[in-house]
C-alpha cells in the first residue's frame, strides 16, 4: 500500500493505492506550515480506510515548499558562488542578473578561479587550487556555510568541481557544496544559477525533512517516503536534502503522471483545473515532455529539467464580468474564498462554478442561489471557457491533427463539450486527486545531460551506449530496482557551432522503486 499527497495552494490531497486500486482519496486545507496541514490529511485517509499505519509500504509527498520559499524570498540562506573559468568565463560574474531584492538575500560573495574544458574535454587551464581554498577561507569569514560550484563544460567532464568539492570538504567540512554538474544542464550561466538556488535551499531541505520525518512518526507510520521530482519521478529524503530545486513544479507534473496511470494513455495533452489556475502539458510515453527552453523562476534564468506546462488564469473560482465587449472569465480568481464567496455557497460573487451549475453540469452548492442569471450570461461565460481551453491547447500543441486530452483536478467540471483539436476528451475516475495519484505511482529516474565528441558513426553509437549506462546507474543510485530501469527518453543533438562531431545527448533512465530492498 502507497499515500501519496500533492500540497496544492489550496488543498492538500491524499489517496491510498493497493496495487491498481485507489482505496481512498481526502482533500483537506493546505496549512501554513504545510507539514501540519500533510498530517491532517494522512490522519483523515487512515481513518477512512480502516487501516492500520503499519499497512502501509511507503509515502509519497508532492511539496511547494521550496518553489514558494524562492519565489517568495522566504528562508533563504546566503551562498558563496565559485565559479571556475578565469580568465575566460569573467566577462559576466556570478548573480549579475538575479532581482535586486534577491540578490540581497541570496548573494554571500563570489570568486573566479583558473581551470575548466573545452567543449572536447581538453583543460583550459590546470584548476588553481590554492585560489579555491583562499576562496573558502573568505565565505567562512563571511560565515556562510553554502557553496556552490561551477565550472565551463562541467556538464561534459566535472574532475574540476569534484576536486573544487574534495578540497572543501577537507579544509571546511562544515561548509555544503552544491555543483552545478549535479542539478542543471549545458549553458555555464543557467547551469551557475541552478546551483545557486540549489545550496540556497538546503537548510530548509534539512528543516522539512525533518518536519516530514516527524509528522510520520507521531502518525505512527514506519514506512520510507518519497519527495516527487518535477520529472515525475521520486527521490528519497536524502536525496532531496541535497538537491531541492529538483522538486520545482512537481505538482502539475504528478497531474500528468496520474492522468496517464487513471486512462493508461501514453500519449495525449493533460488539462489540469484547479480553484485558481489550469496547468495544461503534453504527456509522451506517459511522462511529462520537457522543456526544452531556458526557464524562468523566481526572476533567475535556469536549466535544469522542467516539465513543459502553459498555465491559464482559468479555475473554479475565476471571476466571470459582463463588460461592454462581453462576459469575461479570469485571471483573478476567489481561490480558496470559493465556498465563502461564490454565489452556490452564499456569496455575492459570480464564478465560474456558479456558471457550471446555472448550466446544469454540475450539482453542488445551491443552485437556487443562480437559478436567476440571465441565460445569454451563462452561455456566454460558457463560450469564454471554451475559448481559453481552446486556446491553451492550440498553443501545447506540435502537430496538427487531434489528440486525445485527459481532463484532470477539481475544477474539470467547467468543461462539458469537447475542445477544438481534441480526437478523444478522457474524464476519469478520482480525476479530482490525479495529483496525490501521481506522487503515489512515483518512479525512479536517472538522467544524463553531456557533449560527447563523435565525428563518425562508431563514436556515436559509443556516446549513446556511455549515456544510457550512466542513466541507469544514476536511477538505481536513486533507489530504483535494477530489474526494472529502461530507457525512456535518449537524445542526440549535432551542436553544428562546435568543431569535431561535438554532439549533446541527453538520456533518462526510469524504474520501480525497491521497496523491498528499502523495508
Amino acid at each position: 500500500m502507497r499515500i501519496g499527497v500533492d500540497v496544492g495552494g489550496t488543498n492538500t490531497d491524499a489517496v491510498l493505492l493497493s496495487g491498481r486500486n485507489v482505496l481512498g482519496a481526502v482533500k483537506r486545507p493546505t496549512s501554513k506550515d504545510v507539514s501540519s496541514g500533510i498530517a491532517e490529511a494522512i490522519t483523515a485517509l487512515i481513518s477512512e480506510c480502516a487501516i492500520t499505519p503499519d499497512a502501509i509500504d511507503a509515502v509519497m509527498i508532492g511539496t511547494t515548499h521550496f518553489t514558494n520559499a524562492f519565489i517568495q524570498r522566504r528562508e533563504l540562506v546566503p551562498v558563496f558562488a565559485i565559479r571556475i573559468g578565469f580568465p575566460a568565463g569573467r566577462g559576466i560574474p556570478p548573480f549579475t542578473a538575479w532581482p535586486d531584492d534577491l540578490k540581497a538575500v541570496v548573494r554571500g560573495g563570489s570568486a573566479m578561479v583558473r581551470g575548466g574544458f573545452e567543449f572536447d574535454g581538453r583543460e583550459i587551464s590546470p584548476l588553481d587550487e590554492a585560489a579555491i581554498l583562499a576562496a573558502v577561507e573568505q565565505a567562512r569569514a563571511a560565515g556562510i556555510g553554502q557553496i556552490a560550484v561551477s565550472c565551463i563544460f562541467s556538464q561534459l567532464n566535472p574532475a574540476h568541481e569534484t576536486r573544487a568539492a574534495e578540497l572543501i570538504a577537507q579544509h571546511a567540512p562544515g561548509m555544503e557544496v552544491s555543483l552545478s554538474s549535479e542539478v542543471g544542464r549545458v549553458g555555464l550561466l543557467e547551469r551557475e544559477n541552478a546551483a545557486i538556488m540549489n545550496a540556497s535551499l538546503r537548510p530548509l531541505a534539512a528543516t522539512i525533512t525533518s518536519a516530514f520525518r516527524r509528522a510520520l512518526a507521531e502518525l505512527g507510520i514506519a514506512a520510507p517516503f518519497y519527495i516527487s521530482q518535477n520529472d515525475g519521478t521520486l527521490m528519497s529524503a536524502d536525496h532531496m536534502q541535497r538537491y531541492p530545486v529538483l522538486t520545482f513544479a512537481a505538482g502539475p507534473t504528478n497531474s500528468l503522471r496520474g492522468a496517464a496511470w487513471l486512462t493508461g494513455a501514453s500519449d495525449a495533452i493533460v488539462v489540469d483545473i484547479g480553484g485558481t489556475t489550469s496547468d495544461v502539458g503534453v504527456l509522451v510515453a506517459r511522462f511529462p515532455r520537457q522543456s526544452t527552453v531556458h526557464v524562468d523562476v523566481g526572476g533567475v534564468r535556469t536549466n535544469f529539467r522542467m516539465p513543459d506546462i502553459l498555465s491559464i488564469g482559468l479555475g473554479g473560482g475565476s471571476l466571470v464580468r459582463e463588460t461592454p465587449d462581453g462576459v469575461t472569465v479570469g485571471p483573478d480568481s476567489v481561490g480558496f474564498r470559493l465556498r465563502s464567496e461564490g454565489l452556490i455557497f452564499g456569496g455575492e460573487t459570480l464564478t465560474t462554478s456558479d456558471i457550471a451549475v446555472a448550466s446544469g453540469q454540475v450539482a453542488f452548492g445551491d443552485p437556487a442561489r443562480v437559478a436567476h442569471l440571465p441565460p445569454a450570461l451563462v452561455e456566454q461565460a460558457r463560450d469564454a471557457i471554451d475559448r481559453l481551453i481552446d486556446d491553451a491547447i492550440d498553443r501545447m500543441k506540435t502537430a496538427p491533427g487531434d489528440i486525445p486530452m485527459i481532463l484532470v483536478g477539481g475544477g474539470s467540471v467547467l468543461v462539458s463539450a469537447t475542445p477544438q483539436g481534441v480526437s478523444d476528451m478522457m474524464r476519469p475516475e478520482h480525476a479530482g486527486v490525479a495529483n496525490a495519484i501521481g506522487a503515489a505511482i512515483g518512479q525512479v529516474s536517472g538522467e544524463i545531460d553531456r557533449i560527447y565528441n563523435a565525428p563518425d558513426a562508431a563514436s556515436r553509437e559509443a556516446a549513446l551506449a556511455d549515456a544510457r549506462a550512466q542513466a541507469t546507474e544514476q536511477a538505481i543510485a536513486a533507489g530504483a530496482n535494477a530489474d526494472t530501469v529502461e530507457i525512456v527518453n535518449i537524445e542526440a543533438v549535432p551542436l553544428q557551432y562546435l568543431p569535431g562531431g561535438a554532439t549533446r545527448v541527453v538520456c533518462r533512465a526510469v524504474g520501480d522503486l525497491a521497496l523491498a530492498e528499502v523495508r
